[in-house]
């Protein structure tokens, strides 16, 4: 019997955390058809890869970060997407030609405020929910204090044209976008002597130390990519929403953290996938269309939403034989 058991279970992990929630959003958008009639459609389908897009765009760097370990958890991300719009918002003006300089200094800024938090973290010793949550009140300060409320400014056109309305096949830009930016991923964790650097700091920084890894710089640079890639997060977004508002990051932090762990990234660190990220992003989107779909109120949304992550974290957050 417990021969069976033990094989039962060898069997389900040679199905990897990505494909098992790939497998459950495929699952979950069939079974959409039983809470709505025409839920499974192409159109439908389309429009929950765009939305599960730029959540897992957003949640690229959150990925790294939690991956890292060391407790890592990323809760600027949030206000460093709104702060990305707004500077993409401002300084192009709806002006095209000024598209790619502001996309260059939005990813600096992201880049210098995640290298902020890496210093905090690593020199100053400052537990990183401690550290991402104070930068995220002062990003947000910032904001309030440069644009006093008055969010002035204009989208260009061909943000929109190319991110958010159809391009080929009647699939919007960012559909495309995302699984270029998968395979960017991909190459960087598994391809790149910084990935392999990554897993060795999240499965034991001490070990990983007397390897010969500068912990520290993997520390810094990992929380300077969660800046970059939640920066472009809001840069892209805005070519969804077309217009910004305050608190507009502020409903995917929640989800990025979601979105990472529902994909098989552990929490402890040292183990996890952008694939599963990704499949954990449509994971949620699914969740979210199915409860709309429903009827079911935003609060009771919200609920739901945060039970799954509750319950998961009780699964992965405990594992301590991945910090040993």
């Amino acid at each position: 019997m417990i021969e069976t058991i033990r094989d039962r279970v060898q069997g389900a992990n040679r199905i990897s955390p990505p494909l098992l929630a790939l497998m459950l959003a495929i699952a979950l958008f069939f079974l959409g058809e039983l809470v709505a009639d025409g839920f499974v459609n192409f159109n439908q389908a389309t429009n929950i890869v765009r939305l599960a897009a730029f959540l897992g765009i957003i949640a690229a760097g959150q990925t790294l970060v939690i991956i890292s370990g060391g407790e890592g958890i990323d809760l600027s991300v949030g206000a460093i997407v709104t702060l990305g719009a707004i500077l993409t918002f401002r300084l192009t003006e709806g002006r095209a030609e000024l598209i790619v300089p502001v996309l260059a200094l939005v990813l600096l800024v992201g880049l210098l405020i995640g290298l902020v938090n890496g210093i905090g973290i690593v020199f100053l010793r400052i537990p990183p929910l401690v550290m991402t949550l104070a930068m995220a009140g002062v990003v947000q300060g910032l904001i309030l204090l440069v644009t006093r409320g008055q969010l002035e400014g204009e989208t260009p056109e061909i943000m929109s044209q190319l991110i958010s309305r159809p391009l080929i096949f009647d699939l919007p830009g960012v559909v495309f976008l995302w699984p270029l930016l998968g395979v960017g991923m991909w190459l960087l964790l598994e391809r790149t002597p910084y990935g392999k650097m990554l897993f060795a700091v999240g499965i034991n920084r001490m070990t990983a130390k007397l390897s010969g890894i500068n912990v520290p710089l993997v520390v810094m640079l990992t929380y300077g990519l969660s800046g970059l890639l939640a920066a472009l997060g809001g840069f892209v977004l805005l070519g969804f929403t077309e217009q910004v508002f305050l608190n507009l990051g502020d409903r995917y932090l929640f989800p990025s953290i979601a979105a990472v762990v529902i994909g098989g990234t552990l929490l402890s660190g040292g183990k996890g996938s952008y694939w599963g990220t990704m499949s954990g992003a449509l994971v949620l989107q699914l969740i979210n269309s199915l409860l709309q779909a429903a009827g079911l109120p935003q609060a009771a949304q919200l609920i739901i939403l945060g039970t799954v992550l509750l319950v998961l974290i009780s699964l992965y957050g405990r594992q301590q034989a991945f910090r040993q």
